[in-house]
């Protein structure tokens, strides 16, 4: 029975798992985000109305629409980078602040990659020509993977989540011919070269 209590308390307080992280708060910004992508009109979940959790097709409807697909290991590394730009910070910000921060900033990412300007110009520019916005869920989930590669990081040294960075993004480049920085490249300076070798999957 004393294990189990033991087991609670690790699991409320988060240590053992990621001491320091401010679960209410972030389960907050989640709820909050969801809302506020139900206002810009997101649908919950993918229109076909398939009920798994996920979906890797990359060129098709139901990207972006179920809980996990390729692009949500973009997300693990924008937590790989955020806790990397973050991490500076520490003599100046908790632990629990800088958790809070990388989560905000994540929500704030995820609402305006869901606005019409940023729709349009994934439609326009990039390989991702039957983007409508993402489903509420997948953008949570976005957003769940961005902590799962912050945790992930902040137990590694900085030359393995190097490593780690490198790795999912070559893996995603050889299985989709996308990847983050690529992701960037084409929002930023579309590549009329890269956007057809892109599409030639």
């Amino acid at each position: 029975m004393a294990d189990w209590t033991k087991l609670r308390r690790l699991l409320v307080s988060g240590r053992g798992v990621c001491s320091g992280v401010p679960w209410v708060p972030i389960t907050l910004v989640l709820a909050v985000t969801g809302l506020v992508l139900w206002a810009l009109g997101r649908t919950f979940w993918c229109g076909c109305g398939e009920p798994v959790p996920w979906s890797w097709q990359v060129q098709s409807r139901h990207n972006s629409q179920h809980l996990i697909d390729p692009y949500a290991f973009t997300h693990v590394l924008h937590g790989v980078l955020l806790f990397g730009a973050l991490y500076p910070l520490a003599g100046r910000l908790s632990e629990s602040a800088r958790w809070m921060a990388a989560t905000l900033i994540e929500a704030g990412w995820e609402v305006l990659e869901n606005t019409p300007m940023i729709i349009e110009r994934y439609r326009t520019a990039t390989v991702s020509l039957d983007y409508y916005g993402d489903s509420i869920a997948n953008s949570l989930f976005d957003i769940v993977a961005c902590l799962i590669g912050y945790a992930i990081t902040a137990r590694l040294r900085w030359y393995s989540s190097v490593a780690l960075f490198v790795i999912v993004e070559v893996v995603l480049v050889l299985t989709i011919r996308d990847s983050l920085l690529l992701n960037v490249i084409m929002l930023v300076l579309p590549s009329d070269a890269l956007l057809e070798w892109q599409s030639n999957v």
